[in-house]
């Protein structure tokens, strides 16, 4: 049974059960896992929702991945499809979104995407939980160069939308011509 992760990541209360040392921890057994699969440092990108807790949240996992010697990538406030879809185009080793989804505003959460943009497999959180408890992240301590290096690229979200609007053009064409003729018609009732 997985004591942090639910069926989409971690939700809680930000700043009270999901506390920056949780975080911390999450992230940096996250980059510790990750790195098995990765040949060098990991490039771990990181998303957000535009919740108040989101950038308490964000520099935790920074200084996670960060102590692990993962390199990472902010994206600022962006929709989760486009973390998704930056992981896949950047060849990310994983990406992290911040956000509760529908939840109410204290709460906040964590989901990791894997290099193909996807959720993690439930195997790959409970290798996270199992370091965790492990005590094996007090012993991980990269210095000097070691350490990882972050930059914030919130441009990226123009990658993303030029994937969307190529990929859908038709539908985007057809509901702006179906919008222009509902305000023209609108306009013209107006003015009677």
């Amino acid at each position: 049974m997985r004591k942090y992760f639910g069926t989409d990541g971690i939700r809680r209360i930000a700043n009270s059960e999901l506390t920056p040392e949780l975080v911390y921890k999450v992230a940096k057994a996250g980059a510790y896992v990750f790195s098995k699969y990765s040949k060098c440092a990991p490039l771990i990108l990181i998303g957000k929702d535009t919740r108040l807790s989101g950038n308490l949240i964000e520099s935790s996992i920074t200084a996670g991945l960060l102590s692990y010697g993962a390199n990472v990538i902010h994206l600022g406030a962006i929709p989760t499809p486009a973390v998704a879809f930056l992981t896949r185009e950047l060849k990310a080793d994983a990406s992290i979104v911040i956000s509760a989804s529908h939840n109410s505003y204290e709460y906040n959460g964590i989901k990791f995407f894997g290099s193909n943009g996807m959720k993690i497999d439930d195997s790959i959180e409970e290798e996270i939980e199992e370091i965790m408890e492990s005590g094996k992240l007090d012993e991980i301590r990269p210095c000097g160069d070691k350490i990882g290096k972050d930059e914030c690229r919130e441009e990226l979200i123009y990658k993303y939308l030029q994937f969307f609007i190529e990929n859908f053009k038709e539908e985007i064409t057809k509901n702006l011509k179906s919008d222009f003729v509902v305000r023209n018609r609108y306009c013209k009732w107006s003015n009677i």
